[in-house]
């Protein structure tokens, strides 16, 4: 038995969980962005992806029979919002997060990033700035700059294979037109778990300054190596005041197609002008699937999330012993969450176009380019998705081990 059957129950060894998340998928005929968009992005289609933040494992079981039983209802004509797709969230946070969510907080968003877009929309003006502390995920730069808004930069500081947030930065950059900063918790690329000191810290400036923090926290969910993920807006009042937060079991649960998120929003006045804009524009009506594999996941996921997760800390591992054994210029930086691995590949001392050469041209690999996180924070490194089979993370680290050799010769 090697995944969820129809009567939830569970494989009944660590080997059939191994053996579960070993499976190598083939997604060709999927339509899927992994594959489908190797040829358009790096003008090959021989490369071995590892680079989109979704996983290779198969969606768990228990979703895909919930949506197979709404299908066998062959008519998908309006649907309403099921008062159980609240309850569920809310009781997951409360379970996960220590964190209670009351339900007028809550809406349905059409995906994280058209929600930190739509927030951009609703709450600066043209001539108004956003904050973000790169190297952080590009879309918190792209969606800003692409409606018009200046992007004003906090840049993280390196800490011993971490990031910590530079607070004296932060005052020297944050004027009287900054109006958002958009926070990423936990951090992407480097799957930094804030701490709550930090947190509390950034609340107290934030309110002070009526900064309003977008903090969007997708891999919330994602937590490894014994660390714990902080909701922002549960830390203090000044957060929860001032504060929207967006969240989802996409990343989590290997459904990101099917969007499923929400925004959490305690304060009132925020609340009121940002939900009135989504219901205006029938932008917080979810489509008919996403309620249906959200409410699956939450009831039924804890076991398969947390084997998912010692398969990714597992995988973790492996790179880390692989670099230090064979690829002396690469250091991977443990991530705390996600399954995102942060490569420090300075000690190679290539520019930035000969390290896109070794990966792309001669390791044939497909990983995300660290300057897209900053073009200067991310000058050296590469981000590595290590949720994949274990099979296919060693060819991909076989190929670059054999390309970095050929390279210093």
């Amino acid at each position: 038995m090697s995944e969820y059957n129809n009567n939830k129950k569970s494989p009944v060894t660590a080997e059939d969980w191994k053996r579960m998340f070993d499976t190598v998928i083939d997604r060709s005929g999927s339509g899927d962005l992994k594959h489908g968009a190797l040829l358009p992005r790096w003008g090959r289609d021989d490369l071995l992806p590892l680079w989109v933040a979704d996983m290779d494992f198969a969606t768990p079981q228990f979703i895909t029979d919930a949506l197979r039983k709404r299908l066998d209802h062959s008519l998908f004509g309006y649907t309403v919002m099921p008062d159980e797709f609240w309850t569920t969230i809310i009781n997951w946070i409360r379970t996960h997060h220590q964190w209670e969510v009351k339900r007028q907080w809550m809406s349905f968003v059409p995906g994280i990033v058209k929600g930190i877009g739509l927030a951009v929309n609703i709450f600066t003006r043209p001539d108004e700035k956003v904050i973000i502390q790169p190297p952080v995920y590009h879309p918190f730069r792209l969606v800003p700059l692409g409606n018009g808004r200046e992007v004003v930069f906090n840049p993280l500081k390196e800490d011993n294979g971490t990031y910590e947030m530079d607070f004296d930065n932060l005052q020297r950059v944050a004027d009287d037109k900054c109006k958002l900063l958009i926070l990423c918790n936990p951090h992407n690329p480097a799957g930094v778990c804030w701490s709550r000191e930090t947190l509390v810290r950034l609340a107290d400036f934030c309110r002070e300054r009526n900064i309003i923090v977008i903090s969007d926290e997708i891999h919330c969910d994602m937590a490894i190596f014994g660390h714990k993920h902080i909701p922002f807006a549960s830390v203090s009042e000044a957060a929860r005041e001032n504060s929207i937060t967006f969240q989802a079991p996409t990343k989590t649960f290997n459904i990101a197609g099917l969007i499923s998120s929400y925004a959490i929003v305690p304060n009132n006045q925020i609340r009121a002008k940002f939900y009135r804009w989504l219901q205006a524009n029938e932008m917080d009506e979810a489509t008919l699937f996403a309620p249906i594999a959200t409410i699956a996941a939450f009831e039924n996921g804890e076991e398969w999330r947390r084997h998912m997760l010692e398969y990714v800390e597992d995988n973790v591992r492996f790179v880390e012993d692989y670099c230090r054994e064979n690829i002396k210029g690469i250091r991977p930086w443990r991530p705390q969450a996600s399954f995102l691995v942060w490569l420090d590949c300075r000690e190679l001392n290539l520019s930035h176009d000969e390290l896109l050469d070794l990966f792309i041209d001669k390791a044939h690999l497909a990983l995300n380019d660290g300057e897209m996180f900053g073009k200067k924070e991310g000058h050296g490194f590469m981000r590595l998705n290590v949720a994949t089979p274990r099979v296919i993370l060693k060819r991909g680290l076989d190929q670059l081990a054999a390309a970095v050799r050929a390279n210093v010769r």
